[in-house]
């Protein structure tokens, strides 16, 4: 029986009870790989939720980026009240990796700002995975990047049991091999605190503290404490207790890993010495060296990722281990709109070993740290256990994967997808302004899709000229500004949007009838079928839902996306002849798309402690920053001062001058000459 209670007081409807049968029946009888194709608004996460509880397999829902994760992760917290919901994706809330620029002579120093609530959740999904059957993971694209060997994190744990035998120093000493710090007043993640027999402990995956009281001999009791006020909330019998942080090595196994680095450092001088590296060869001596110091004193060391492979014993080469390594052998894995994921997935790999390469070549990492890596795709494809791909639109490699697609056609309100006309460009304006006015006097909206960021804000600069209500969306602005123009847009302030890329998933537009697509027939990523049907979905909310190409030809991406989409309608339309239903545009659902972004937000703010806005502020001033410098590096200075104005600026505007500023000040200072 499965352990995984579903919750909810909606039941499948449409083809979502067919979809869920065919799925769970295709895994049941082993089939590996599976795609659900499913329209937009058809509710794949209800169906995906289904699946999970109906096959009450543990399950990894991979997702190509964080706030689509936070998304699914809260829904399906919904879903699974009882059960062990978790949340993975990188905990950095800035990241400037290691790095060397040959041609200028530049090293740039690892600087990361750690999100110590996205540490916490990372450590806590780890250690759900290895306790509990019932276990969701929603991750991002991290789940394919190095861990610590699931086995040693597993082999340290250390269980106590109230009333048992224990020594308490034989305790403290565990507590230290697992990383915990010892400290002396407040209590933080990942440390403990002594006071005679009594043991305050804030586990590193965990929010409440720990108080265990020690006898002459025995463990007299074992406490949850309230995380604030330090009080008893209650007693318990026994506490499990997991390492601090994902890399840590038995110390047998230490020992033998500085002996096989000591090795490898003398093996890789004694070859940069030969090829006249003198240079070289001296400086990875003295940085090992040191690491290897701080590895013998306190078992850790700043970069302690690179020597991965010496620590977890793996040979030169070998698989790295990641998330998926802490999953049991018979898990399920979900790839949330597989068309992006996948990819993503993919090309992780060959920026990674690029930048090392540089490194090692030039003396500042041992070539062990090329096995500090993300997994190669066919090494994620051989870690598969069972997989679901769910997309509106399926990428190749998903289809060629299968023999068959279990499709999920019909939409819960009897909507069907927008009719699609093809139109000539000649007068395309004056006919696009006819169009938008006639949906604006039905208080309907209209999206318009353009080529090029000037064109959307020329357009834009015209309508408004024209009186028309219009705001444009590209590539700067961030993702909740979009959405606060989308609100707007709902609320009526405007009646056209123009964008370049308006194909963000999650935001359902269903006051939208017309989608107008311009320059139709120019091929291109833009235009493909796959873009050319995401963006016709944004009309499939409405029951005038309706979408224009203007095109001088008819591109077979434009044909593949007509068929496609008259192959829909036909399936929809014959399934509310059958079953009697009229379509109807839920007015109710009006909210629903962005509320889901905001509640995505909300979720980002409870873990990382501000604002979306905030948080996407201190990205793009991070980028910046970044900027500003690699122009000042390179003499640049025309450029870097306009970039220092506009963060000045911004600064000015958002109220992160203080924090922010004196990070970059830091990092500004850890970038230096190698070489006078």
């Amino acid at each position: 029986m499965t352990e995984f209670k579903l919750v909810s007081s909606m039941r499948p409807k449409g083809d979502q009870p067919y979809a869920i049968q065919k799925l769970v029946e295709g895994f049941s009888a082993g089939k590996k790989e599976q795609v659900l194709k499913g329209v937009t608004g058809s509710g794949k996460t209800f169906t995906m939720a289904h699946v999970i509880a109906q096959l009450g397999k543990p399950t990894l829902l991979i997702s190509h980026n964080k706030t689509l994760a936070a998304q699914l992760y809260s829904e399906l917290k919904e879903f699974f009240p009882a059960n062990a919901v978790e949340y993975f994706v990188s905990y950095y809330d800035y990241y400037q990796p290691e790095a060397y620029i040959p041609h200028t002579d530049t090293y740039i120093e690892k600087d990361a700002s750690i999100n110590e609530d996205l540490d916490r959740l990372r450590l806590s999904a780890t250690s759900s995975i290895l306790s509990r059957k019932d276990c969701i993971v929603v991750s991002s694209v991290s789940c394919i990047y190095g861990l610590g060997a699931p086995e040693d994190w597993q082999g340290l744990l250390v269980t106590i049991i109230k009333g048992e035998l224990a020594d308490r120093d034989k305790f403290l000493s565990s507590l230290i091999s697992l990383q915990y710090e010892r400290v002396d007043t407040e209590l933080r993640r990942g440390t403990f605190r002594v006071r005679g027999g009594r043991i305050d402990l804030l586990p590193s995956y965990g929010q409440n503290p720990y108080r265990i009281d020690f006898g002459p001999e025995t463990i007299e009791g074992i406490t949850l404490l309230d995380p604030v006020k330090l009080t008893a909330l209650r007693e318990i019998e026994k506490l499990a207790i997991y390492p601090a942080k994902h890399f840590v090595t038995p110390g047998d196994r230490l020992e033998a890993a500085i002996v096989s680095i000591e090795q490898e450092m003398k093996e890789h001088v004694k070859l940069l010495m030969s090829e006249g590296k003198d240079l070289e060869a001296k400086r990875l001596e003295s940085r090992t060296q040191y690491d290897l110091e701080m590895l013998k004193e306190v078992g850790y060391c700043s970069g302690v990722e690179n020597y991965s492979r010496h620590l977890s014993g793996r040979a030169a080469g070998s698989t790295p281990y990641t998330l998926i390594d802490y999953f049991p052998k018979d898990f399920l894995v979900i790839i949330d709109e597989s068309h992006q994921s996948v990819p993503q997935i993919r090309g992780m790999f060959n920026g990674d070993a690029s930048r090392k390469k540089v490194l090692v070549d030039h003396g500042f990492r041992l070539p062990s740290a090329l096995d500090n890596r993300p997994l190669r795709f066919p090494e994620f494809e051989a870690k598969l256990n069972q997989c679901l791909y769910v997309s509106a639109t399926p990428g190749p490699y998903e289809m060629g994967r299968v023999q068959e697609v279990t499709e999920q056609m019909i939409r819960p309100t009897g909507l069907i997808d927008p009719e699609i006309e093809v139109r000539k460009t000649e007068g395309q304006i004056d006919d696009l302004i006819k169009e938008v006015r006639e949906r604006a006097d039905k208080s309907e909206r209209t999206i318009v899709t353009t080529l090029t960021k000037k064109m959307a804000e020329d357009l834009s600069r015209y309508l408004k000229e024209l009186g028309i209500k219009v705001n444009y969306i590209h590539s700067e602005f961030d993702a909740f500004e979009r959405v606060e123009i989308l609100r707007d847009f709902r609320l009526k302030k405007y009646d056209c949007v123009i964008g370049v890329n308006l194909l963000r998933e999650g935001l359902d537009l269903p006051e939208v009838s017309l989608v107008i697509v311009l320059d139709a027939d120019k091929e291109g990523f833009l235009r493909s079928d796959v873009s050319l049907i995401q963006i016709a979905g944004r009309a499939a909310r409405h029951i005038n839902g309706k979408v224009i190409m203007y095109g001088d030809k008819v591109t077979d991406s434009m044909k593949r996306a007509i068929d496609e989409t008259a192959r829909r309608r036909k399936i929809q339309e014959e399934y509310n002849r059958v079953n009697k239903i009229t379509p109807v545009s839920i007015k109710k659902e009006i909210k629903d798309g962005i509320e889901q972004w905001k509640k995505a937000e909300e979720f980002v703010h409870d873990v990382v402690h501000e604002s979306g806005k905030e948080y996407e502020a201190k990205n793009y001033l991070a980028f910046l920053k970044q900027r500003m410098e690699a122009c000042a590096r390179a003499l640049e200075f025309d450029k870097a001062a306009r970039y220092r104005d506009e963060i000045r600026r911004l600064e000015g505007e958002t109220g992160l001058k203080g924090s922010v500023l004196a990070g970059v000040k830091s990092r500004g200072s850890k970038r230096s000459k190698t070489r006078r």
